[in-house]
């Protein structure tokens, strides 16, 4: 959905852009998709299929960069890591297919809307109140897996989710301590983003020059980030980032209807004039 007037392929806003995203997710481990995928379409004006590709890629790399703090200090619970892992690539698998046969061009409004939905609930999972219940995953371990399958799905399409959703289900439904919820969603992200970020470059739809643009300022902002985690607040970090990820979502559900709004109005005309020719 390209908006040219908006900074067009700026390299310098590319930058910043790409050092502000990394920046909160080396901060809160949310954010990546929820942020890049509004960016790529409202700023930069890739096409849907082409930006989802492109953050898959750049947030596969910024975790990669973020999950060595993490891994150093143990905080990554490897049995339920494992877990999300096998519940979640099934699902991703499936989400990345339903976005390659939709993202074409005469349905990229479809896409758009149904991207902008997905991101606008994946950030407005941050502000439901904790229903916690930190033994259900150690008795009922059984269950992660498939709670994990839609969270897989939700990435596989939109490259969002499982940072929000992912520390959702960790935080309420396991014994786990906040750093470990972190650290153990950050690594789960990290495997979904590979894998995304390989099917997607198997289709072609990564834009290489933005993504190098975006990864010039994403890989010192992320380390900032992981640098600074331990002395911001990060739950009230988070919330701001949910409510800005929140009306991304919803400014890009705005601008698929009203993109779609106007093809039909352009096809209403033609149609008129067509009609006037054999009839006139």
């Amino acid at each position: 959905m390209r908006n040219p007037y908006l900074f067009g392929e700026n390299r310098r806003m590319n930058f910043l852009l790409g050092f502000a995203i990394a920046l909160v997710v080396g901060l809160t481990g949310i954010g990546g998709g929820s942020f890049t995928v509004p960016a790529l379409l409202l700023i930069v004006g890739l096409p849907a299929g082409e930006a989802v590709g492109t953050a898959f890629v750049f947030a596969g790399v910024l975790r990669l960069v973020a999950a060595p703090f993490y891994l150093a200090s143990r905080h990554v619970h490897s049995r339920y890591f494992r877990l999300l892992v096998i519940g979640a690539v099934p699902g991703l698998v499936l989400g990345i297919f339903v976005l390659h046969v939709l993202a074409k061009p005469a349905s990229s409004s479809v896409v758009v809307i149904v991207l902008g939905l997905l991101l606008a609930f994946s950030s407005s999972i941050t502000f439901v109140p904790r229903i916690r219940n930190p033994h259900f995953a150690s008795n009922n371990s059984r269950w992660l897996p498939w709670l994990a399958f839609p969270i897989g799905l939700e990435s596989g399409f939109s490259s969002a989710g499982a940072g929000a959703l992912g520390t959702m289900l960790l935080l309420n439904y396991s014994e786990m301590s906040p750093a470990q919820v972190v650290g153990t969603d950050i690594v789960f992200g990290l495997v979904l983003a590979v894998i995304g970020s390989l099917a997607h470059w198997t289709f072609g739809s990564i834009s290489s020059a933005t993504l190098l643009q975006f990864l010039a300022g994403g890989l010192p902002g992320v380390v900032f980030g992981c640098l600074l985690a331990r002395r911001v607040p990060a739950q009230k970090l988070k919330t701001v980032v949910a409510a800005v990820g929140l009306l991304a979502g919803l400014q890009l559900v705005w601008s698929g209807v009203h993109s779609s709004a106007a093809k039909s109005a352009v096809t209403e005309t033609k149609l008129e004039l067509r009609t006037r020719s054999v009839h006139p």
